[in-house]
């Protein structure tokens, strides 16, 4: 089975969430809760004075030190920004750790190095976006109002980047064709997930799936929810991956 790349961002962000959740054009007239994640005082609070100066976004902060994660359970976050540095490893682990248990926040991570290996880790991660640090306000205005709307700025890093976008592409065929990584799996799918995960597998959006069964949008919700739990996965292209690796589902070619 191969895959190209646009297969990939199918399955992981076509018109939706990779935890399931896209956008239903009701956050316009809402403020954008924006919590920024970064060990550095100084730099927290000069990047939360320049983003107050627009009026649909409303800041937060904490430090990555004293439990972010807490911060957020307490906080209804639509937005982080995650200091990917402080050092790289937990705020990497900090980014999975938030798109698992908090599915509603996206992740933006933000980089003082900039460079391949880390955007392939933020990919990992579950990011919507990686960018420098010296990004202007103008365009980090742009990728956090694209971030709240269910997009993923990231993918446009990676088909701009050819190595990485390969590299995507070969990793999600030996996950999906060969199970490299041995899960544990706490509860078999129900047919109705494995029915729904069959349409997430060739392409299909929440939207789409729920007018194919005639149920409603945030019943397919619930159930990419339940099946991204059962399946310890980390979204959807990774529950797809562990349906294919046991023959759950197929993909129609």
């Amino acid at each position: 089975m191969s895959f190209t790349y646009k297969q990939v961002l199918n399955l992981t962000s076509n018109e939706a969430s990779i935890r399931g959740i896209e956008d239903t054009g009701e956050k316009t007239m809402n403020k954008i809760i924006i919590a920024i994640l970064d060990s550095s005082q100084l730099f927290r609070n000069g990047l939360r004075q320049n983003l107050s100066l627009q009026q649909d976004f409303q800041m937060l902060d904490c430090d990555p030190d004293r439990e972010p994660l807490k911060f957020i359970d307490v906080n209804p976050i639509d937005v982080t920004l995650i200091d990917i540095g402080f050092p790289i490893s937990e705020g990497l682990e900090l980014c999975r750790a938030i798109t698992r248990h908090y599915p509603n926040t996206k992740v933006i991570i933000l980089s003082s190095y900039f460079h391949d290996e880390e955007l392939f880790e933020a990919l990992k991660s579950g990011a919507v976006a990686y960018i420098d640090k010296r990004i202007n306000s103008a365009d980090l205005v742009s990728v956090i109002r694209r971030a709240s709307r269910g997009e993923y700025p990231i993918n446009d890093s990676v088909t701009a980047n050819p190595a990485i976008a390969d590299r995507v592409i070969r990793q999600f065929q030996e996950i999906a064709s060969m199970g490299l990584i041995k899960e544990k799996i706490a509860v078999p799918l129900t047919h109705r997930e494995i029915q729904i995960l069959s349409y997430i597998a060739d392409g299909g959006t929440n939207k789409q799936v729920a007018c194919i069964l005639g149920i409603s949008e945030q019943t397919i919700k619930n159930h990419v929810s339940a099946i991204l739990r059962k399946l310890n996965a980390n979204d959807r292209a990774h529950a797809v991956a562990l349906a294919i690796r046991n023959q759950w589902v197929g993909l129609t070619p």
